[in-house]
């Protein structure tokens, strides 16, 4: 009963925004939706994906997503795997420098100034290389790596491969599960991503959509989506249902992602978890 109860109050939320944004205005201005909807229609999700700006954004936000993922997987196995091997010099003074980051940063006003210098804003750069790499996820990767058996890259460095052949053609593959448990924590942190492009972006034609749907529920700035409560009725109800169908919108993408990798997700944890 006690799981049930929280498996109920973890997804009513969603379940609750799910039947007002479908719901009719009259229904939603009176209070009258609480378990079923009422009147259902899609006219709110119909006004969010006919504004260009929110159908931009979404654009925007998988493209910084999958050219950020990606930065992130290359950045973090290139850095974790050096830092796995037991031959490396000076590997603990680089694992110090390293974690002394999570604890110290060069602060926000400092980085903006970087980025402003370097004529990054308002560039998808901007957006991704500032946070090219978790130390957290890097960790986690190298203690996979260190669960790998050395004997494996010892016979191919017998056979004459060399470093980059044994990263990309053993440990790689060999690896699948924690690159794509990390996958999902890198993807799931791109798409979410809200103080880098608020901080480094100025037009809206390159916004994602987190951007959008925090001016339109923190702001309440439904002017963003053009015409939408025009196409479903200019009332406060209206606006709710706009609010909760974008805020769906925008999260059905990360949840539509997790069910491809859930396989991996458990033994990537925890093998990288307890090995280092």
């Amino acid at each position: 009963m006690v799981l049930l109860g929280i498996t109920i109050a973890i997804f009513y939320p969603f379940y609750y925004m799910l039947i007002v944004s479908i719901s009719d205005n009259v229904s939603v201005m009176t209070n009258q939706v609480k378990w079923l909807p009422i009147n259902p229609s899609f006219k709110a999700y119909a006004a969010v994906f006919k504004d260009p700006l929110i159908l931009n954004g979404f654009v925007n936000s998988f493209v910084y997503m999958v050219v950020g993922t990606t930065l992130n997987i290359i950045m973090t196995s290139l850095c974790a795997y050096p830092l796995s091997r037991n031959d490396l010099y000076g590997k603990n003074l680089f694992m110090k420098l390293i974690v002394f980051t999570m604890f110290f940063s060069g602060g926000l006003i400092p980085l903006f100034l970087l980025v402003s210098n370097l004529g990054l804003i308002n560039s998808i750069a901007a957006v991704v290389l500032p946070g090219a790499i978790s130390v957290f996820n890097m960790i986690i990767m190298r203690s996979f790596f260190q669960s790998i058996p050395f004997a494996l890259t010892e016979a191919a460095h017998i056979d004459g491969a060399n470093d980059l052949y044994v990263f990309a053609r053993i440990i790689l593959p060999l690896s699948k599960p924690i690159v794509a448990t990390l996958i999902l924590f890198y993807a799931v942190s791109q798409w979410n991503a809200f103080m880098g492009p608020l901080m480094f972006l100025t037009e809206k034609a390159n916004y994602p959509i987190q951007l959008f749907v925090r001016n339109i529920v923190i702001e309440g700035q439904t002017s963003d989506i053009g015409m939408a409560i025009g196409a479903t009725g200019a009332s406060a109800a209206a606006e709710k249902s706009i609010k909760y169908a974008i805020i769906l919108a925008a999260a059905a993408p990360v949840i539509a992602l997790y069910p491809f990798i859930i396989r991996y997700f458990e033994k990537g944890v925890m093998v990288g978890s307890v090995k280092g």
